[in-house]
C-alpha cells in the first residue's frame, strides 16, 4: 500500500473507538484488583474463587431486601480468567448495595461447602450493612436435620449487604508521623468503650467521632500512638450466653471473630452504615495524625467468624472452603488453633497474596500506622499446621514495599502451645513481649528469686531478644492489656470474677500474677488503700523506665475497673466502659501518668533502640553492698543509667515488706541529685535536691527515680 493509499485508509481516535468499544452495561471486566473498584462510569467487581461453578453478583436497594433490583450470572467464558470472577456493571455509585451468590459441589469430606442459597459477602467488601439482629442460624451452609445435605434455607433477608464505598475523601495533605520506636507511647483502647459511658461528655459516644472528641486528653497525657481493639465488621449478637444475674444475652464486645477483613466497623460510626462509616474512620485517623498521634489497628487474619463445620457461611466458606481454611485430614473438620473453631491457611499462596491485599488497602486507602497481629504464630502455620522455620507470609509482610515504614507488631503465641516471643520472624516485627508483663507482675508481688529478670526486663529483655538479632524496640512491654485485669483490679483481686460471662467462671486465665493485699475488691481499709495506690504507681512507672515500647491498656491512668472480671469479651456495659468519672476520682493516678511519659520523654537514655552495655548501666544493692543476684530473698534493687556526659539517672526499686536504704553514688561533675519520683509520696516528684554519697531509705513497695541536674 502506498503512503497515499494508508492515508486514506487512516481513521480518527475518537472513530476507531465508536467503531471497537464495547456499548453494553454489563461487560467483561478484570480480574484485579480483587473486591470493587469505579472504572470509568461504573464498577468492576472481582471474586476468587477456585472451586466455582457458578457466581451471580446481586444488586439491593436495602439491607434487609429477599430480592435483589438485578442479579448477573457470570458466565464462565466470558467472565472467568483462572480463577477470579469478575464483572464491569455501568451506573454503579457508592452506597450501592451487593452481594454474591456462589455455586459449587457440598463434598464436605472433600473440603468443598458451597451453598448457592447463602448470600455471601465480597472477601474484599470495605463496608457492610448493618442489621439489628445478624440471624447466624439461617447462615448455616448445612441442613441441620441432614448434616451432610447443604441447607435449603434462604437468607438473602437475613443477612447484611455490602456496599460499595470507593468515594473521593479530602485527607488535607495528612502525613503519617512515623515516630520512631523510641518515641512510641502506646495507648490501647476499644472505640466504643472509650467514650459510650455517659460521663465521656462526647457529641457522638461510642463512635470514631468519639475517639476524635478524645484527642486533646490523649495529646495531653503524651500518647504517640492508639492500638484499636478490632475495628473490622464482627456480628455483635453471635453468642447465645446469658448473664446469669441479669438474664441478658450476651454480646460479642471485643470484636475478635470477624466476618470481613476489610469493611470498617459500621456500629461504631455516627453517621451511618451504608459507607458513612468508612468516611467517619478516615476523619479519626486525620485527625489524630494532626495532632501527632498514630493509629494502629488489630488484625484478627488467623481465623474468621465462620467458626467450625456447625457455624454461619457468610463469606469465605462458601466462596472456597478448601482453600481459606487449615482442614483436618477428616476434611469434614476445621483445624483450631485459635480457640474459635477454626483457623485461616494464611500461608497457601493465593491466601498469602489475599492477606496482603488487605494489609496494603488499610495503608493505603485507610492511612492506618501499623497493626498488631492477634495470635500472630497462626500466620506462621503451614496447610497441615505445622509451624514453618521461615514462614514466607511473614516475610513478604516484613518486605512488602507498600508496607516498608508500617509497624508491624505480633502477639507472638496461638492457642495450640506456640509461643515465640522473642523469635518470632525477623527484627522488622516488635511483639508483645507476655513475660515482661508476667515477670513484672513477680516482682512488685514480691515473689522470690526475680531480681535478675526483673532487671533484665528494664533493661530491654535481651535475655529473650538477642539471640534472634532484635532489640530492645522488638519489645511491646506491657503491665495490663484489654486481655486480663485493668491495672486497678490487678491490685485489688486475687481471682477473678468472671461469673457475669455465663461461663460458671471457668474463662479468662488462672495465674493472673495479682494481689489483693487483704482484701478481696474494693475496700475502705486506709492501709491497703495506700499500698494498692502505691503499687499501681510502682507498675507505672516501671513501664515507662523501660527500655523497649511502652503500651498503657486505656483507663489505667485514673483506674478503671472491671470488678475484677479478667475476660470482659463480652461485657458490653459499664463493667468494660470508661467511665471518666474516675478521672474526678483519681486524679493522683492521671497526673503521675502523665509525670512518668513525660520523664520518658525528657530522658532518651531510657528508650534507645540498642541494648544497655556496661559502661551504661551500673547496679547497686541495698547497704551499700553490690546486687547478689543468686540470693532467691533479695527484693531490692538500684541502677545507675548514664549516657555518656549527656544524663544521668538514678533508679531505685524495693518489692519487699522493709524499707531498703541505698548509697547515692555521686553525680557527675558539676550536677547534682534532683528527686523525679518516689512511688511512696503523695505528689509525683518534689525537685528536691539530693546529696551524693548519702543514704537514701526508700518505704516497703516504692520505686524512686533521681536526676542529674
Amino acid at each position: 500500500m502506498s503512503t497515499t493509499d494508508r492515508k486514506l485508509a487512516e481513521r480518527s481516535l475518537p472513530e476507531y473507538l465508536a467503531e471497537v468499544r464495547e456499548t453494553a452495561d454489563i461487560r467483561r471486566g478484570l480480574p484485579l484488583p480483587l473486591g470493587t473498584r469505579a472504572v470509568l462510569d461504573g464498577v468492576n467487581f472481582a471474586l476468587f474463587s477456585r472451586h466455582a461453578r457458578r457466581v451471580r453478583l446481586e444488586l439491593f436497594a436495602a439491607a434487609s431486601d429477599s430480592t435483589p433490583t438485578r442479579s448477573i450470572e457470570l458466565d464462565p467464558l466470558h467472565h472467568r480468567t483462572g480463577d477470579v470472577w469478575h464483572v464491569w456493571v455501568q451506573g454503579i455509585t457508592p452506597g450501592q448495595l451487593y452481594a454474591y451468590r456462589v455455586d459449587g459441589p457440598y463434598e464436605p469430606e472433600a473440603g468443598h461447602r458451597f451453598n448457592f442459597k447463602k448470600l455471601l459477602l465480597d472477601s474484599r467488601a470495605t463496608a457492610i450493612t448493618d442489621l439489628p439482629r445478624w440471624n447466624f442460624d439461617a447462615a448455616r451452609g448445612y441442613d441441620p436435620e441432614a448434616l451432610a445435605s447443604p441447607s435449603p434455607l434462604d437468607n438473602a433477608a437475613q443477612t447484611p449487604k455490602c456496599v460499595f464505598t470507593r468515594m473521593q475523601f479530602n485527607w488535607q495533605e495528612d502525613r503519617p508521623p512515623r515516630h520512631p520506636w523510641s518515641r512510641m507511647v502506646i495507648y490501647e483502647t476499644h472505640v466504643r468503650g472509650l467514650t459510650v459511658h455517659p460521663s465521656s461528655g462526647v457529641p457522638d459516644p461510642g463512635t470514631y467521632r468519639g475517639l476524635i472528641e478524645k484527642i486533646p486528653y490523649l495529646k495531653d497525657l503524651g500518647v504517640t500512638a492508639v492500638e484499636l481493639l478490632p475495628v473490622q465488621e464482627f456480628n455483635t449478637h453471635e453468642l447465645k450466653t446469658r448473664n446469669p444475674y441479669t438474664g441478658e444475652l450476651l454480646r460479642n464486645y471485643w470484636g475478635y471473630n470477624p466476618v470481613s477483613f476489610t469493611a470498617v466497623n459500621g456500629a461504631y460510626s455516627s453517621a451511618g452504615s451504608t459507607g458513612q462509616q468508612t468516611l467517619e474512620f478516615k476523619e479519626m485517623v486525620r485527625e489524630l495524625h494532626a495532632a501527632g498521634i498514630e493509629v494502629i489497628i488489630d488484625v484478627v487474619l488467623n481465623h474468621t467468624g465462620e467458626s467450625d463445620e456447625r457455624g454461619p457461611t457468610v463469606c469465605w466458606r462458601g466462596i472456597d472452603n478448601s482453600i481459606f481454611y487449615i482442614l483436618e485430614k477428616d476434611k469434614r473438620h476445621y483445624q483450631n488453633f485459635a480457640g474459635t473453631g477454626n483457623s485461616f491457611n494464611a500461608n497457601h499462596p493465593v491466601v498469602r497474596d489475599y492477606i496482603l491485599g488487605v494489609l496494603r488497602y488499610w495503608v493505603m486507602e485507610m492511612h492506618v500506622d501499623g497493626f498488631r497481629f492477634d495470635l500472630a504464630s497462626i500466620l506462621g502455620r503451614d496447610s497441615t499446621g505445622h509451624l514453618l522455620t521461615n514462614p514466607p507470609l511473614l516475610e513478604q509482610i516484613a518486605e512488602d514495599p507498600i508496607l516498608r515504614d508500617t509497624k508491624l507488631i505480633a502477639e507472638a503465641w496461638d492457642a495450640a502451645g506456640a509461643y515465640q516471643v522473642g523469635s518470632f520472624s525477623e527484627r522488622r516485627w516488635a511483639e508483645w513481649n507476655g513475660r515482661y508483663r508476667d515477670d513484672i507482675r513477680r516482682f512488685w508481688r514480691g515473689e522470690e528469686g526475680m531480681l535478675g529478670t526483673f532487671a533484665s526486663r528494664i533493661c530491654g529483655s535481651e535475655d529473650i531478644y538477642a539471640d534472634s538479632g532484635k532489640g530492645p524496640e522488638c519489645s511491646i512491654n506491657f503491665v495490663t492489656c484489654h486481655d486480663g485485669f485493668t491495672l486497678n483490679d490487678l491490685v485489688s483481686y486475687a481471682d477473678k470474677h468472671n461469673l457475669a460471662n455465663g461461663e460458671q467462671n471457668r474463662d479468662g486465665a488462672n495465674d493472673n500474677f495479682s494481689a489483693n493485699y487483704g482484701v478481696e475488691g474494693p475496700t475502705q481499709d486506709p492501709r491497703v488503700a495506700a499500698l494498692r495506690k502505691r503499687q499501681i504507681k510502682n507498675f507505672l512507672l516501671t513501664l515507662f523506665i523501660s527500655r523497649g515500647v511502652p503500651m498503657l491498656l486505656g483507663g489505667d491512668e485514673f483506674r478503671r475497673t472491671q470488678e475484677g472480671n479478667n475476660n470482659a469479651y463480652c461485657q458490653d456495659n459499664e463493667t468494660s466502659w470508661y467511665d471518666w468519672n474516675d478521672l474526678a476520682r483519681h486524679p493522683d493516678i492521671h497526673q503521675f501518668t502523665r509525670c512518668v511519659i513525660a520523664l520518658r520523654g525528657a530522658h532518651p537514655v531510657l528508650s534507645r533502640e540498642r541494648f544497655y552495655t556496661n559502661e551504661d548501666i551500673s547496679w547497686f544493692g541495698p547497704s551499700h553492698r553490690p546486687p547478689d543476684w543468686h540470693d532467691p530473698h533479695a527484693r531490692a534493687i538500684a541502677c545507675l543509667i548514664q549516657d555518656g556526659a549527656a544524663e544521668s539517672l538514678f533508679l531505685m526499686f524495693n518489692a519487699s515488706d522493709d524499707v531498703a536504704t541505698f548509697h547515692i553514688p555521686a553525680a557527675p561533675n558539676p550536677g547534682r541529685w534532683r528527686l523525679a519520683v518516689d512511688t511512696f509520696r503523695e505528689e509525683p516528684g518534689t525537685g528536691s535536691w539530693v546529696d551524693s554519697l548519702q543514704p537514701y531509705t526508700l518505704q516497703p513497695y516504692a520505686s524512686a527515680v533521681l536526676v542529674a541536674s
